[in-house]
């Protein structure tokens, strides 16, 4: 655990620059922390592999800061609007995140304002760290558990119509928690106006290009090819039905 701040005790001088990402100003710093207490956030835990000014966080992106909220239910992610985000409030995100979580996709949203997300914290690993932990340990099976469930995940959120926008280049937005359960986070970039391509680029970084398609390729034995993957894939692009589906997992080896 880093360390433990309680949000009546964040000294403006040091967190301000986390708190307002990037241009910290008194009247804005007063505003989140009021927003923090309307959600119930008794302390902000600073703790993470991303520093800003030194301090660790759990995520830095061009839309928001992620950090450990305290409250009373216990730990949750707590994601807080940059200033210069391209966006002026986080709703159309929390409404997003809202409906993944209806097909049981996304870490679950708790409540938001204006300028701050709070989801449920995933105590976890990144899929591409998780994977190299367990490639070369016989534990083909775990990886095919996980894989087959990100791609049910990617065939839900097609079938409700919400294009996660960043899968093929998944490597910070999946993590693998607890159990082994797989979470697609991160709908900062998510739509419902465009064509749903979820299960393709998915399936595209899993299994064609890149580090993560490298290892699994390596390690299982099911997978029947590329070429017949991009086959598979255009058929389901034609019909995105669930036989289709099916026949996606079935030449990943899943």
């Amino acid at each position: 655990m880093g360390e433990v701040v309680p949000v009546d005790r964040l000294d403006e001088g040091r967190y301000g620059i986390v708190i307002c990402y990037p241009k910290p100003s008194h009247g804005e710093f007063v505003r989140r922390l009021d927003e923090m207490r309307r959600l119930g956030v008794e302390a902000i835990e600073f703790t993470g592999q991303k520093l800003i000014s030194n301090i660790p966080v759990l995520g830095k992106g061009c839309v928001g800061i992620v950090v450990i909220a305290h409250t009373e239910a216990g730990r949750a992610a707590l994601k807080i609007r940059r200033v210069d985000a391209d966006r002026a409030e986080m709703r159309r995100e929390a409404l997003l995140l809202e409906r993944a979580n209806s097909v049981g996709v996304g870490p679950r949203l708790l409540s938001f304002t204006d300028n701050l997300l709070l989801m449920e914290f995933i105590d976890g690993m990144l899929l591409p760290d998780w994977v190299s932990s367990l490639v070369g340990g016989g534990e083909n099976e775990r990886i095919r558990m996980v894989l087959r469930d990100i791609l049910t995940q990617s065939y839900r959120l097609d079938r409700i119509g919400l294009d996660h926008g960043e899968l093929s280049q998944a490597s910070k937005h999946i993590i693998v928690g607890p159990g082994d359960k797989a979470y697609i986070i991160d709908f900062e970039s998510a739509s419902l106006d465009r064509r749903v391509s979820n299960l393709t680029s998915v399936s595209q970084f899993l299994f064609i290009s890149g580090r993560v398609a490298n290892m699994l390729r390596s390690e299982l034995d099911g997978f029947r090819g590329e070429e017949a993957l991009i086959e598979a894939l255009k058929a389901y692009k034609r019909n995105p039905a669930e036989e289709s589906f099916r026949r996606v997992l079935r030449v990943c080896g899943l």
